[in-house]
This record gives structure tokens, sequence and C-alpha cells, in this order.
């Protein structure tokens, strides 16, 4: 658990990374093992959530998870399987969750492996609004939510049972629009996603 200070507790928050997806429409490549500054692109996504203060990461694995676990470094990652990946993002967020229960921890702050412009200082400042299991936080760009996004232990529950298909948490955060502490990231990252093959262009 992070030892992070907010509020002057000691605020246990898990960084979750959803990395399962197939890659559709990059020609059926994983996500998770594109080459970004010479490893694969999930060891990043996880280094960033380390480095912005999550000392415990737990990363959802889905296609190609055999291939990911031979080929990435994950160590001291909690690696969570979802064999129900290709029904979309939900699925992952779910099983995710349910990675987390008894663990002591009681937030979650979720990131996509899909993000490489979402560093280390987003993090941060999303884990910096903690106060409690109630909190609800997402980073927000020119005002707009976008990730990482933290959610509280109180809120699992309702963010599972809505999640379905790729809409991830969508209808939960859209229901609870007036509850979300919205923390500015714009001029700390880009949150840009890797979709395409043009998207290809930020990886470095």
């Amino acid at each position: 658990m992070t030892t992070h200070r907010a509020g002057g507790d000691s605020v246990p928050v898990a960084g979750l990374l959803l990395a399962a997806g197939g890659g559709r429409r990059l020609g059926g490549r994983p996500k998770a093992l594109l080459p970004h500054r010479g490893r694969p692109l999930v060891e990043h996504a996880v280094r960033m959530l380390r480095e912005g203060g999550c000392a415990r990461v737990h990363v959802v694995l889905g296609a190609r998870a055999s291939d990911i676990r031979e080929r990435a470094s994950l160590s001291g990652c909690v690696l969570v399987d979802n064999p129900a990946w290709e029904q979309g993002m939900g699925t992952s967020l779910r099983a995710g969750l349910d990675s987390l229960a008894g663990t002591g921890a009681r937030a979650a702050l979720v990131s996509l492996v899909d993000q490489p412009g979402i560093g280390a200082e987003a993090v941060a400042r999303v884990l910096g609004a903690y106060d409690s299991p109630a909190s609800l936080v997402s980073a927000a760009y020119d005002g707009v939510r976008g990730h990482p996004v933290l959610f509280g232990a109180a809120h699992w529950a309702g963010v599972a049972a809505t999640a379905t298909g790729d809409r991830g948490a969508r209808a939960y955060l859209k229901e609870h629009a007036g509850r979300i502490t919205l923390v500015e990231c714009g001029d700390v990252a880009a949150p840009y996603d890797i979709d395409t093959e043009a998207d290809l262009a930020h990886l470095e």
C-alpha cells in the first residue's frame, strides 16, 4: 500500500491498471505489448503509477496474457486475469475491483495502459485529492473529465454494477457527476489514446 499523506492520514490507495485489450484497430496487437522506450507499454504504465505514489499496483490482463507475463517485467504487481476481456473494458474494471477486495485498499486509482501521455505527476495530483473511502476524483483536461480516476471503496459496488461493455465506469460517473472532484492536469499530461496505427507515432 502507498503511504501517501493526505489530510494527515496514511492513505492506502491501490493503482489499478486496465491492460486487457486486444488492440482490434491495431491489427490484433495487444496495447500492453506495444514497444515504448524500448520496453512493453505496460511497464511504462506501471512505472507511472508507482512514481505517482501507488505502491500497490494491480494489473488486469486479457489478450495474450501469457505473452505479457513472459515479456514484461511486472514484478511486485498483482496480475489479474480477465477471461472475459473480449466483452469490453467493463469486465476488466470489475475484475480489477474484485481483486482489491480484502486487501485493505480504501480506494482504487484507475488508469489505462494505452495513455502514455498521462504520467506520474497527473497520478500524484489525483491521488492527492483522496480524502476518504467516499472519495470520487478524476483528472481533468481543460475542465473535461479524463483519466486517471480514483474510486473510493464506497463506490466499488456501484461501479461494478454499471460497468458493462466498453463503457467502463462512464455511466456511474455520469450519474454521480455532482460528487466528482475534478483535478486539472492539462498542464502536466496529454490524454491521447493509442487506438490506431496513426496513434503509434506517440510512442517512443
